[in-house]
């Protein structure tokens, strides 16, 4: 067979096993359902998520069941408004994205390689002023910042970052700067008397998933793990992790405040785990959340341990919680320029605010910050320092995305486990008493 023969082959294999889109804005009153049928295999599932996540698209339940070598699911998706999706274009990425051979779709979520950025991965301790002095240094170094994300979670944090060198607007490539950039961004993450050896690698933007790398970069730096000078009175997300022998299944159960993004994080951390699911639930119902998974490992075994089920649980906790950072969300919109990240940072540090997640963008000049902040003390943020800094920068470049208090704990009691009980009755929030 030649090289042609292969290809063709190849294409046939393709087409036969390409992923099967259905969408229906008929069947449900309030949502617009989305059927996906795929190959079973590790990792579709979170290919799947992934695709509806980085569209914006918000799902209030989801459904996956597993049959032979095809997983089968349905995800009733609404846009950011509640309201059902009737852009055709919408459909079309779906599909296109989810081809076997297609290119990453464009979104926040993803970043394509490129000649014009260098990437920058941070991971060390957190504390007040880190943000702030890492784009200091940045800014001394005439990098500028095109984009980043920033997570912190149980005193470690972890940065993804796209520069610029200012001058070209291009990547950099001088060894010399590049050597220099790290030192001293190493610096910045040790900080004084700080156990943990800081991570910092500079590279060239491959195809990488932002939210994905950050997961598994807090996951690397054992972010489960709560410190334990932490004195935290706050409720947790509850997860229970229970053998199904019958089945051969590990069940795992989450209920939380609802939030975007909330599925993508759970799914890519049970596959960067090397767990497959099999048959999975999620239900959404004022503003809070249920989950249940029934995995196995990768080598097809059910977890084996109380110690392997107590390390679910504590995964599942904190890739819940990475994204719900609590303290006062903020937005700046402004027009773009060299400098400004380390500018609105170190107004945030001087007026003893405390980020404890960014995600910057810059695009067609301008530039978009959210933030989530607290006082230095991971206290709610007092109003007279939020009208002193609308005082140094102005109301309409700085917006207070929330009220100015902390949003509610997470719902601590735990629904049961109903997928085997009638693997397609959905059961309301009722019958769990979350209401």
């Amino acid at each position: 067979m030649d090289d042609h023969d292969d290809d063709a082959y190849a294409k046939l294999l393709r087409r036969v096993n390409s992923p099967r889109v259905v969408v229906d804005n008929d069947a449900c009153e309030h949502a617009t359902v989305i059927q996906v049928d795929t190959v079973k295999r590790q990792g579709a599932l979170l290919e799947v998520v992934q695709v509806l996540t980085d569209l914006n698209l918000v799902m209030t339940k989801a459904y996956m069941s597993s049959d032979g070598v095809w997983f089968m699911n349905v995800f009733y998706v609404t846009d950011d408004h509640g309201n059902k999706i009737r852009d055709e274009g919408i459909f079309n990425c779906i599909e296109k994205a989810l081809e076997t051979d297609s290119c990453m779709v464009k979104s926040t979520g993803k970043m394509l390689p490129s000649k014009e950025h260098t990437l920058i991965e941070l991971t060390g301790t957190d504390r007040p002023g880190l943000l702030s002095e890492v784009c200091a240094v940045l800014t001394d170094l005439r990098c500028n910042v095109v984009n980043a994300e920033i997570w912190a979670h149980n005193a470690r944090a972890a940065a993804v970052i796209h520069i610029a060198d200012q001058s070209t607007g291009t990547a950099i490539e001088d060894p010399r700067k590049l050597s220099l950039i790290k030192e001293l961004l190493y610096n910045v993450l040790k900080g004084h008397g700080d156990f943990r050896t800081p991570i910092v690698s500079i590279s060239s933007p491959g195809e990488i998933h932002i939210g994905r790398r950050l997961h598994q970069m807090m996951f690397a730096a054992r972010d489960f793990e709560r410190p334990g000078s932490e004195n935290d009175n706050s409720v947790r997300p509850y997860v229970t992790v229970f053998d199904c022998p019958d089945r051969d299944y590990t069940v795992v159960t989450a209920t939380s405040i609802d939030r975007p993004k909330l599925v993508f994080d759970t799914v890519c951390t049970l596959t960067d785990m090397q767990y497959l699911v099999f048959h999975g639930t999620v239900i959404t119902d004022s503003k809070k959340a249920y989950q249940e998974y029934y995995i196995r490992h990768v080598d097809g075994f059910p977890t084996s341990s109380e110690a392997e089920r107590q390390r679910v649980i504590e995964c599942i906790q904190a890739a819940i919680e990475r994204r719900a950072s609590e303290g006062l969300p903020l937005e700046l919109f402004t027009d773009d320029h060299f400098g400004l990240l380390s500018y609105i940072t170190r107004i945030l540090r001087e007026n003893g605010l405390w980020p404890k997640s960014a995600e910057i963008s810059t695009r067609n000049g301008k530039a978009k910050h959210n933030y989530i902040v607290t006082d230095v003390s991971g206290n709610p943020v007092d109003p007279k320092t939020i009208f002193l800094i609308h005082q140094q920068m102005g109301q309409t470049v700085l917006q207070v995305k929330g009220n100015l208090s902390m949003p509610p704990k997470f719902p601590r009691e735990p629904p049961r486990s109903f997928l085997f009980g009638g693997l397609f009755r959905y059961p309301s929030f009722q019958n769990f008493g979350l209401n």
